[in-house]
C-alpha cells in the first residue's frame, strides 16, 4: 500500500474541509463519517480508525479521547505494535487498493510520533486557523466541553474557558513545530485563504500530492457564505 496522506491540525481549523477537496481529487479515504450539525459536509473522518483504533489508544495512554484534556505526553509516549498493519487492514478491508490514500484526524498530531513511526514517508497536511477563531468555534460547539469544567482550567493555569483554549491550541502549535523539527514531510495549508477566493495553496497542495486538480466541485464544495456565518455566530 502506498504511504498515506496524513490530515491533521486543531479540531475546529478546517481539516475536515481539507480532507474533503483531498478525497474529492482521488484520495481514498474508506467509510467515513457522514454529516452533523457541527460539519455539515461531514467530517471526513474513517470512522473505523477513530473509533476502533486512535480512541481505544488514547485511551490506554490515558489521555482524552476526544482530544481535549488531559493530551497525550508526546515525551512518554509508548508505540504501539503494529499500528501499521492495523491502519491499512481497515483500509484494505473497505476497498483500498494501491492509489493515493488519506486519513484525517484532528488529533493525529497529539501522538504524531506513532503516526511517523508507522508511516516514516506520509505526506502530512496541517490545517491552520486564526486562534481567536478556534477558540469561539470551541466555545460553541457542543462536543468541545473540556474547559467549561473549572477543574480543568485550574489544571492547565486558565481563569477562564477562552484562557483554557488558549491553552489547547498553544499545545497543538508545540506539536506543529516538534513535527516540523523532526522533519516531516509537511505542508500547511490555511482554508480560510480559499473563502475568500484565493485557491493558490490549495491547488498546491493538490498538486504536491498528486491528485486530480477539480476547481469547480471544489468551490461548490467549499460554501463560503456558511463558512462566514458560522464566524459571525
Amino acid at each position: 500500500m502506498k504511504p498515506p496522506i496524513l490530515i491533521t491540525g486543531c479540531a475546529r481549523s478546517g481539516t475536515s474541509l481539507v480532507a474533503g477537496i483531498i478525497n474529492m481529487c482521488g484520495a481514498f479515504g474508506g467509510e467515513m463519517s457522514g454529516p452533523t450539525s457541527n460539519n455539515a459536509k461531514g467530517m471526513f473522518e474513517n470512522a473505523r480508525i477513530r473509533n476502533d483504533i486512535v480512541k481505544p489508544y488514547l485511551q490506554s495512554i490515558e489521555a482524552d479521547k476526544m482530544g481535549q484534556y488531559p493530551l497525550p505526553n508526546v515525551e512518554d509516549l509508548s508505540i504501539p505494535v503494529g499500528w501499521q498493519r492495523q491502519i491499512e487492514a481497515v483500509l484494505t478491508e473497505q476497498g483500498c487498493t494501491d492509489g493515493d490514500w488519506m486519513y484525517k484526524g484532528a488529533k493525529m498530531c497529539q501522538h504524531w510520533p506513532v503516526w511517523h513511526y508507522a508511516f516514516p514517508n506520509a505526506k502530512w497536511i496541517i490545517v491552520r486557523r486564526k486562534t481567536s477563531d478556534i477558540i469561539n468555534s470551541c466555545m460553541r460547539t457542543g462536543f468541545m466541553r473540556a474547559f467549561n469544567n473549572t477543574s480543568n482550567q485550574r489544571a492547565v493555569g486558565a481563569k477562564s474557558e477562552w484562557e483554557g483554549w488558549l491553552w489547547w491550541v498553544h499545545r497543538h502549535e508545540d506539536r506543529f513545530v516538534e513535527m516540523m523539527k523532526e522533519g516531516l514531510n509537511i505542508k500547511v495549508i490555511w482554508p480560510e485563504r480559499m473563502v475568500d477566493g484565493d485557491y493558490t495553496q490549495i491547488k498546491e497542495m493538490i498538486d504536491w500530492l498528486g491528485l486530480e486538480w477539480k476547481l469547480e466541485e471544489i468551490t461548490k464544495f467549499i460554501e463560503p457564505r456558511l463558512w462566514k456565518a458560522r464566524q459571525k455566530k
